[in-house]
C-alpha cells in the first residue's frame, strides 16, 4: 500500500511513558484503521477527535483536502470556511477551480467541544450517504463515522434521514504548551493519500521527528491513506509540490553480539542518563513556560489597530489566546462600502454591504464594546452560525466584517410587503432545521455552553441557497462555572419573542432561546408579526394555536386557510402544518421544564421535512422549491 513502516517502541521511549508521562503532552494519538470502526469508540485512539490538550480553548488551524476538478466556492461551501480566507490561503481568485490531483490548504477555526477539539462543516444528506460513506468519501477522512455519530447522536435517533443537514466534525488541533513554547503556532491537519509516507512532512518545513513526536509514533507504526496527520507548523502553510526525496531510513539498532552482561550495562546506563536528560529539560521548559506567562500575561490577544490610541479601553479586546482575527484600516472599509453611503446601507440596520478584495461582506457599524460578540463567534465555526472574518475601530466606532447573505433577514421573507417574496413550504422548513441545529449547537457544544437571547426573524439570515444562520450575538450569555445561568435584573429582548420567565424575572436558561424559536416557527406557519400577535396585541400566538389544535387542528378547509399564511395559497401538506402546530405548542409552554431542548426540535424538524419532500414529490405537477 505504500505505508511506512518504523521500528518498534524502544525501551527508552516506554520508560519516558512509564516514569514521565508528562512529556508527552505535546503529542495526539494517531488513529490508524480505527477510522472504520463506527460503533466501538477507542478514547485512546483519537477516534472521536483530537483530544483538548493544547494552550487554548480554540485556535487558527489548517487542514488540507483534495478537491476534484471542483470550485473554490463549492471546497468553501462543504468544508463550512470563508471563500475569502480559502482564496487567500491557496494564492488563487475567488473564481478559480482547484484541478484534480491538487491539494487545498483549508484555514479553520478549531475549538474544544465535549473534550475534542474541532471545525464544524455541515452536510445535506442524500439518499443513500451513510456515516462511513460521508466521512470516508464526502469528506476523505477529516471526519470521521465516529465523530459524525457522536456529534448527531441526538438527532432522529441517531438515523441519516435524506434532506436532513447535519453537522460534521473536521479534525484539527491547537499546540499544546509545550509546542507553543517551542514556536509552534499552528497545527495542520495534513490528510493522508495512498503511498505518503510520513517524511512528507518536509514539504511543510517539519521534520520527520517532529511529525512522529507531535502523532505519537514510533519509526515502525504504520500509517494509512484517509487519515490525518499532525504538522506542527511555526508559520502558515505554503501550498507544496511535495515532492521533496525522502531521507535515507534510520539506522537499525545494531545487535549485541553475544548479549555480554557488559552491553546490557551500557544500555540501562544509556536510559537512566536519556530519563535524567528528559526531567532536567522538562523541568527548564516548565519554568521558562511560567515566566513567559507571567511577562506575557497583561498582553496576549489584544487586537490594536492603527487607531488604537484614539479608542477607549473597551475597546481594544482581550480575544481567546491564538485566535486570528483580520483587521481592517478604517479606509479599506470606508472604501469598501462606499463612505458607508445611503445605498450600501441595509434598510433598517446598522449593517453595510462592502466589497472586500473582490467578495460580498457585511460591515456592521456599533458604538459599544463588541468584546463579547467577538470572543463567541471566534470561538464558534458552524455553518448555520454567521461567520465573523474581521474588525476595525476608529475614533471609537467598532465595525465588525461578517459573512454576506445574499437573501437579507428572515423577518423580510416572512412580513413581506413585495408579493414576489414567499417563501415555500419546503424551504420554510429548511430554515426551520437550519436554525434550530445552529442553537443546539449553541446551547449543547460551544465551551461553554450559551444562550443567544435574541432569537427573532430579523436575525436569522439567508444566503444565496435560503440556508438559515444565526446572526446577531450582542445580547449573548454564556454560562458561568457549573453550567448554569444567573438570572439578571437587566430584561433586554424584543417583545413578542421573550419567554415569560425571563420577561418577567430575569431568569435565562436555553428554554428562553427554545421559546423564542417557538415564536419564529408561528410566524413560519402563520406568516403573521410577532409584534402584532404579542399579548394586548391583534391575537396572541398561544390564543391561535388553541384555536387551531383545539378545534380538530385543521380537519376543515377552513380551519386550515384561517391558520396558515395565505401567501402559501394551500400549497402545503395538512398533516406536517398540524406537526409543526403541535412542535410550536410544546415550545411555547408557560413552564420551561415542559419545553424540549433544541437538539428534540431539530429531530422532529428533520422528520417533517422528510415527510413534507415526500409529498411534495408526490403531487404531480411538483410546484414546490425544494
Amino acid at each position: 500500500m505504500g505505508s511506512r513502516r518504523f521500528p518498534t517502541v524502544s525501551f527508552l521511549f516506554l520508560s519516558i511513558v512509564i516514569f514521565f508521562p508528562s512529556s508527552l503532552l505535546g503529542q495526539q494519538p494517531y488513529i490508524g484503521l480505527r477510522t472504520n470502526d463506527c460503533y466501538n469508540p477507542h478514547n485512546a485512539s483519537s477516534g472521536l477527535g483530537y483530544f483538548c490538550n493544547g494552550a487554548a480553548a480554540a485556535c487558527p488551524a489548517f487542514l488540507t483536502f483534495r478537491p476534484a476538478n471542483q470550485s473554490l466556492a463549492a471546497v468553501a461551501a462543504l468544508l463550512g470556511v470563508d471563500p475569502s480566507l480559502l482564496a487567500q490561503a491557496n494564492s488563487i481568485s475567488l473564481a478559480a477551480t482547484f484541478p484534480s490531483g491538487s491539494v487545498a490548504v483549508v484555514p479553520v477555526n478549531c475549538s474544544c467541544s465535549g473534550g475534542y477539539y474541532q471545525a464544524e462543516a455541515s452536510y445535506v444528506v442524500s439518499t443513500g450517504d451513510t456515516y462511513l460513506t460521508i466521512a470516508n468519501n464526502i469528506f476523505q477522512g477529516l471526519s470521521t463515522c465516529q465523530a459524525l455519530i457522536n456529534q448527531n447522536r441526538s438527532s432522529s435517533q441517531g438515523y441519516l434521514i435524506a434532506g436532513s443537514s447535519i453537522p460534521v466534525p473536521l479534525r484539527c488541533a491547537c499546540p499544546t504548551p509545550n509546542q507553543a513554547s517551542n514556536g509552534v503556532r499552528y497545527l495542520l491537519s495534513y490528510l493522508l493519500k495512498e503511498g505518503d509516507e510520513v517524511n512528507i512532512s518536509i514539504a511543510y518545513g517539519v521534520t520527520r521527528e517532529e511529525a512522529l513526536a507531535a502523532n505519537g509514533l514510533s519509526f515502525r507504526d504504520t500509517i494509512y491513506p484517509f487519515t490525518t496527520l499532525l504538522l506542527p507548523l511555526k508559520n502558515e502553510p505554503r501550498i507544496s509540490q511535495e515532492t521533496i526525496p525522502p531521507p535515507p531510513p534510520p539506522p537499525e539498532p545494531s545487535a549485541a553480539a553475544g548479549g555480554s552482561g557488559s552491553n546490557r550495562t551500557k544500555v540501562y546506563v544509556g536510559v537512566g542518563v536519556s530519563i535524567g536528560t528528559v526531567i532536567i529539560l522538562s523541568l527548564g521548559a516548565f519554568f521558562l513556560i511560567h515566566k513567559r506567562k507571567e511577562k506575557n500575561n497583561n498582553k496576549k490577544g489584544s487586537i490594536v489597530t492603527e487607531d488604537s490610541t484614539a479608542n477607549p479601553p473597551s475597546v481594544i479586546l482581550s480575544l481567546i489566546p491564538n485566535i486570528s482575527l483580520k483587521v481592517y484600516e478604517f479606509h479599506q472599509l470606508n472604501q469598501a462600502t462606499k463612505g458607508f453611503s445611503t445605498e450600501r446601507r441595509i434598510e433598517g440596520s446598522s449593517v453595510y454591504r462592502a466589497e472586500l478584495s473582490g467578495s460580498p461582506a457585511a460591515v456592521k457599524r456599533m458604538n459599544r464594546d463588541v468584546s463579547g460578540e467577538i470572543n463567541i463567534l471566534m470561538k464558534i465555526n458552524h455553518f448555520n452560525i454567521i461567520s465573523l472574518s474581521g474588525f476595525c475601530s476608529h475614533l471609537g466606532t467598532c465595525y465588525l466584517v461578517y459573512e454576506y447573505m445574499e437573501n437579507g433577514s428572515l423577518r423580510d421573507w416572512i412580513i413581506h410587503k413585495d408579493r414576489s417574496k414567499v417563501l415555500s413550504w419546503i424551504q420554510r422548513i429548511k430554515i426551520a432545521l437550519d436554525v434550530a441545529i445552529g442553537l443546539d449547537h449553541l446551547h449543547g457544544y460551544t465551551e461553554p455552553p450559551c444562550v443567544h437571547k435574541d432569537v427573532k426573524s430579523s436575525n436569522i439570515l439567508l444566503d444565496g441557497d435560503f440556508r438559515a444562520k444565526v446572526a446577531n450575538f450582542g445580547l449573548f450569555r454564556p454560562a458561568a462555572g457549573g453550567g448554569e445561568f444567573p438570572p439578571t435584573r437587566h430584561i433586554v429582548g424584543t417583545v413578542g419573542y421573550m419567554a415569560p420567565e425571563y420577561a418577567e424575572h430575569g431568569v435565562i436558561s436555553p428554554s428562553i432561546d427554545v421559546y423564542s424559536f417557538g415564536v419564529v416557527m408561528m410566524e413560519l406557519v402563520t406568516g403573521r408579526d410577532a409584534a402584532a400577535a404579542a399579548p394586548g396585541g391583534e391575537e396572541s400566538f398561544a390564543a391561535a394555536l388553541t384555536s387551531f389544535l383545539g378545534g380538530g387542528g385543521g380537519e376543515t378547509p377552513e380551519e386550515m386557510r384561517s391558520f396558515v399564511d395565505p401567501s402559501l395559497e394551500g400549497e402545503h401538506p395538512p398533516a406536517q402544518v398540524l406537526a409543526m402546530a403541535r412542535l410550536v405548542n410544546t415550545c411555547l409552554e408557560d413552564d420551561p421544564a415542559r419545553r424540549p431542548d433544541m437538539g428534540k426540535v431539530a429531530r422532529v424538524l428533520s422528520v417533517i421535512l422528510t415527510e413534507s419532500l415526500t409529498w411534495a414529490a408526490a403531487r404531480p405537477e411538483n410546484p414546490l422549491k425544494i
